[in-house]
């Protein structure tokens, strides 16, 4: 059953959604397929994960093995523990974290995508199994999700489980026209830019010198520049000071990083940095800083458009991601925004996922209610809110 939210969701309802969650027949895979949950021990992915690991070249960056190694090695809490859901008969697999009692998808603060690992036709299969698995148990959060997870949750719904979506992060982005090059790239931003960017890179041709690094060769000085250039910038501490640097040296011998330095041409001193990936055609601007003393010069600004130049210039790149959030100055670089959401799959017949589900039907009546006032809603359900 659905919630109506014209009104605060009462115990009745509740008890409703947990009831419903006993029945739930199964006809979403003619194929059955189990669900085990093993430990991650080696701080990487195991040998035969590969089969549903996407390659370097792909175009699918976060669903690599050098991504999620990267990610085990270097950007999981001490607390927490890794794990893989494995879907029997290679239905595939969900690369998981637990901390302090919850299960989520191994996602992190660096994350722009993910989507579970699965085989060809198997989301029905999966879903059942995920959906049996979680009855009764505590829910399960998923992040940053790209693919079209509609199939999987339907199946998880007919075991009971209720998928409780929200909004996690915008993300700017920007598809290009077949053969774009700099110019045209150029002409089609906002004037403003345009008038910005040609006066800036004509100062930093004058005033600073540009380094660029595709590859393992020069990569240690760079990175040495690019965290020099952090600590000087307005950023808070990173969560995890160690990733950036592990994920430009797993990446760099697949061709993927096009790390951009860009430096006082008296001194040398790095006065900004910035890294992006590069694969399938698609580039991901992963980080950004320029130091806080120089900002008067906008080194920032003239990197940005030399990286992105090199990018159309020389990878021939057709996509261009921002990655997470609505900083004001993406919408200048790129012109299309999309919502990256977050699920929670909650079971109405444990405690946690019977608070999850009411918590997350009362925020919905709550947006609502402070959007239209009480006597305004609409009839109809809410789709996305924030389960808490």
């Amino acid at each position: 059953m659905e919630l109506s939210l014209t009104q605060p969701p009462t115990s009745h309802d509740v008890t409703q959604l947990a009831a419903a969650a006993k029945v739930a027949p199964s006809h979403a895979a003619d194929r059955a397929v189990d669900l085990a949950l093993v430990p991650i021990t080696q701080g990487r992915l195991p040998d035969d994960c590969d089969a549903w690991l996407a390659e370097p070249g792909d175009g699918d960056v976060f669903a690599t093995r050098l991504w999620y190694d990267t990610l085990i090695a270097h950007a999981v809490p001490p607390t927490a523990q890794p794990l893989l859901a494995r879907f029997g008969q290679g239905a595939g697999l969900l690369p998981l974290l637990r901390q302090g009692g919850r299960l989520q998808s191994m996602t992190s603060p660096y994350t722009l995508e993910w989507r579970p690992l699965l085989a060809p036709g198997m989301a029905n299969a999966a879903g059942t199994a995920l959906g049996g698995w979680l009855r009764h148990r505590p829910p399960l959060r998923f992040e940053a999700m790209t693919a079209d997870l509609d199939t999987l949750l339907a199946a998880a719904a007919d075991r009971g489980i209720v998928a409780q979506q929200y909004a996690h992060f915008g993300n700017w982005h920007e598809d290009l026209c077949q053969g774009s090059d700099w110019e045209s790239y150029l002409d089609a931003r906002p004037p403003a830019l345009r008038t910005t960017v040609q006066r800036k890179l004509a100062r930093a041709r004058r005033d600073f010198r540009f380094e660029l690094i595709d590859g393992p060769a020069g990569l240690c000085p760079a990175v040495c520049a690019y965290e020099a250039v952090r600590a000087e910038s307005w950023k808070p501490a990173e969560p995890f000071p160690d990733f950036d640097a592990a994920l430009l040296r797993a990446a760099a011998p697949h061709g993927l990083v096009r790390l951009g330095i860009l430096r006082d041409a008296v001194d040398g001193r790095p006065v900004a940095a910035q890294y992006w990936l590069v694969s399938g055609g698609k580039a991901w601007l992963l980080k950004l800083c320029h130091s806080e003393g120089r900002r008067a010069a906008s080194p920032g600004t003239a990197l940005t458009a030399m990286m992105i130049r090199h990018l159309l210039q020389h990878d021939a790149v057709s996509t261009l991601d921002f990655g997470r959030g609505d900083d004001g100055y993406k919408k200048l670089w790129v012109r299309a925004r999309r919502q990256r959401n977050g699920v929670v799959l909650a079971h109405p017949w444990h405690p946690a996922g019977l608070l999850s589900v009411a918590r997350h039907r009362l925020g919905g009546w709550l947006r609502r209610a402070r959007t239209h006032g009480p006597e305004g809603l609409p009839a109809e359900s809410v789709k996305l809110g924030d389960p808490g």
